[in-house]
């Protein structure tokens, strides 16, 4: 108890810290936020710093390797995999900023990226034998093998996507977000597994609440694919390498349901010309029936949370 109250509390101090110190500099370098036409609400959000997620995910890092040392190999891979994603996303956010609009990397360079680093990721768990699968609820397992291979790149890529379009509102991803990686700490610490990877969770948790301080509606500052991008790198890596693979469609059925909003309203228009939702993510269908940013981010974050809870049953 004594090491997850001080990740969470020295992870939000310095998140805190990186927060305020990387606002004004990004102000100054003008990376401000290019918003969409098209999302009537946010006009008046042009020019809001943006590329935030470095300074929560460095803060969080930073306590992770002084809470956890480098001699726990899941923590270490999981550290290169969420930076990986972190560039992948600062790359794009960057791009944007030079060329002054919302076109970052094309798409086939992103999904590239992401293949890459998941791919990566898969593999190790197929040769460091990470290839269990525990069932929610039960006590129940079953080792896949090098199955693991195209479910973990599925995972992976399922999941950073699925967090990067979440983060839409302010403090929607990160409180979300914030949420969900206190859940699986917490479930991974009553399961007894890897310590590292536990306190990575906790650090993610302390230094994103320090961060929705300045990213609540109204936000001072985006998190950016920076951020979002390998928030869902962290993500995966923490149900995965874990066993908990199968967790993540519950305690971040949000996420989930971000892209399924997507995917239902693309295929629905493309064979009927009409849409489902006013508009998706699901998030701007909910924001266009009149409900505030911080109402959407609230229930989103309570969703999560009682999902959370109801995965620490079995161990009550």
């Amino acid at each position: 108890m004594r090491i997850i109250l001080i990740c969470i509390f020295a992870s939000f101090l310095l998140s805190f810290v990186f927060c305020a110190a990387l606002i004004p500099l990004l102000k100054r370098l003008g990376a401000g936020q290019n918003i969409l036409s098209y999302v009537k609400e946010h006009k008046n959000k042009g020019g809001t710093p943006t590329m935030g997620g470095l300074a929560f995910i460095l803060a969080a890092v930073v306590i992770a390797l002084a809470a956890s040392g480098v001699r726990d190999k899941p923590f270490l891979v999981s550290l290169a995999v969420g930076l990986g994603y972190l560039a992948v996303g600062f790359l794009d956010d960057f791009l944007k900023k030079v060329r002054g609009n919302n076109l970052g990397l094309r798409p086939y360079q992103k999904i590239i990226f992401q293949l890459a680093v998941a791919v990566m990721a898969a593999v190790y768990c197929c040769l460091e034998g990470l290839t269990v699968l525990r069932i929610p609820y039960t006590k129940i397992s079953f080792d896949i093998g090098w199955g693991m291979l195209p479910l973990g790149v599925f995972i992976f890529i399922a999941t950073v996507n699925s967090v990067n379009l979440t983060d839409g509102l302010d403090g929607l991803a990160g409180s979300s977000s914030a949420v969900f990686f206190c859940a699986v700490g917490t479930l991974v610490v009553l399961q007894g597994l890897d310590s590292g990877i536990s306190n990575l969770c906790y650090c993610l948790t302390g230094a994103l609440l320090a961060f929705l301080v300045f990213n609540v509606n109204r936000a001072s500052v985006f998190m950016g694919d920076t951020g979002s991008l390998s928030l869902g790198g962290f993500a995966a890596c923490a149900a995965l390498f874990t066993g908990n693979a199968l967790v993540i469609p519950i305690v971040g059925i949000m996420f989930v349901l971000s892209s399924i909003s997507v995917i239902i309203q693309v295929i629905y228009y493309k064979k009927t010309g009409k849409r489902v939702f006013l508009m998706a993510p699901i998030h701007h269908h909910f924001q266009e029936k009149g409900h505030s940013e911080g109402k959407i981010a609230y229930v989103y974050s309570v969703v999560t949370a009682i999902l959370g809870m109801s995965l620490l049953l079995p161990f009550v």
